[in-house]
């Protein structure tokens, strides 16, 4: 599993796993439990490069990120480890 550090949002930290650029695993920790459990599964078993695609970008309310964009960058943070 992957680690990523959240910052400007509830959700402290998001685990999740990527095999063969496939996204097959995502957690996160606190933040909206229903909305991240949906996020979570929605993009389960999509390619990495859709789940950016889908998800960047995307604010909560006044902040300039949400659960979804730092997700976002997670995953792109490790597209530039490869």
């Amino acid at each position: 599993m992957n680690t990523y550090i959240t910052s400007g949002v509830c959700a402290r930290k998001i685990e999740f796993l990527v095999e063969e650029g496939i996204v097959k695993k995502i957690q996160f920790q606190s933040g909206c439990s229903g909305n991240l459990q949906g996020v979570s599964r929605l993009a389960e078993g999509m390619k990495v490069e859709e789940v950016i695609s889908k998800l960047k970008g995307i604010k909560c309310g006044d902040k300039n990120t949400s659960c979804p964009d730092q997700l976002a960058k997670a995953l792109e943070e490790l597209k530039g480890k490869e």
